[in-house]
């Protein structure tokens, strides 16, 4: 990929492939391959004829110094271990993994395009370059692996407090990891735990949040999906949305690894898209029908079926309203 071709058309104008090729001292063939390859890696580029390349609406990239400002300016820069922004990866659920196994606990990795982010169950997160926000935090924890239930849920609503901090006060939550907007996916969380299950461990937490979804995705994702697009004011930049759900996310860390989840049942109630309704809970080939009464201290789901009352723990399910 070549950043200088990219970082010319996040402007949004036309540019031509001729103007192009002498910027940046290569062939045109050179240029039209790039752009093939930026396209690739979902930057939507139109061509026309006369006219050249561009990005409609342009394209803004996390600026790393703003973010660092920001976060300073939160007080919670001087809270990380290790800050890492890169414009490709593989995976920051990966980084963060390997930043923890080299002694940085506290490490935040942020990425414009993953190769191969994952969802739950192993399912491939669409990580278009550019357009949302992809980040991974580790944190420590003393209290071994009991000490982390509900934890997925409590990421939830931190970041439905930050997007609330931007006066984005509709997004639900969905157990046991996603957010939602009309009903349609906002973002989602993955955790995974290292270290001592027992003992002392680390929680790497992945979070995926569309910002501006360009509509080419919807061939490579299999749900309905939303984004922030028109929600968030024009001169905030997805630094600044970044900066905030960070915050929001290292508060919720510091006082989860003191008091848990219960302090918050109360409150992800209030955000949950589901509470009172019908539902069906898949697990693997097993699916159970049942109303959906919340979730108890730990971040179980609680289930009111024909047999009574049921609690399930997070795991391999999925969680839809029944027909």
């Amino acid at each position: 990929m070549n950043l200088q071709l990219l970082k010319l058309l996040c402007d949004g104008s036309f540019h031509s492939g001729a103007d192009l090729a002498k910027c940046l001292a290569v062939s045109r063939t050179t240029i039209w391959n790039q752009i093939q390859d930026l396209q690739q890696l979902g930057v939507d580029i139109h061509s026309v004829r006369g006219k050249g390349y561009r990005v409609p609406g342009g394209l803004e990239l996390i600026d790393e110094q703003h973010l660092r400002n920001q976060l300073e300016g939160l007080c919670v820069l001087s809270k990380l271990d290790h800050l890492d922004l890169s414009i490709i990866c593989e995976s920051t659920n990966l980084s963060a993994q390997r930043a923890v196994a080299a002694g940085r606990a506290r490490s935040l990795f942020i990425t414009e395009y993953q190769s191969g982010g994952r969802g739950r169950r192993g399912r491939t997160w669409a990580s278009p370059l550019g357009a949302n926000l992809y980040f991974s935090l580790s944190w420590p924890f003393s209290g071994g692996v009991t000490s982390l239930e509900g934890l997925s849920l409590a990421v939830g609503v931190a970041i439905k407090r930050a997007l609330s901090a931007l006066h984005i006060d509709d997004v639900e939550l969905k157990w046991p990891n996603d957010l939602l907007l009309n009903e349609r996916k906002l973002g989602g969380v993955l955790i995974e735990v290292g270290g001592d299950l027992s003992g002392d461990c680390a929680a790497v937490i992945g979070v995926g949040l569309n910002v501006r979804m360009p509509e080419s995705t919807d061939n490579v994702i299999d749900q309905p999906w939303s984004d922030l697009r028109g929600r968030i004011p024009k001169d905030l930049s997805r630094s600044d949305i970044l900066a905030v759900v960070i915050m929001h996310l290292i508060e919720m860390l510091e006082t989860f690894a003191v008091q848990g989840f219960a302090p918050l049942v109360d409150v992800w109630h209030q955000a949950n898209a589901f509470q009172g309704r019908l539902v069906s809970l898949i697990m693997g080939e097993r699916t159970i029908n049942g109303l959906c009464m919340g979730v108890d201290r730990t971040g179980a789901l609680r289930l009111l079926t024909e047999a009574g009352e049921q609690l399930f723990q997070g795991g391999e399910v999925s969680l839809r309203v029944s027909q």
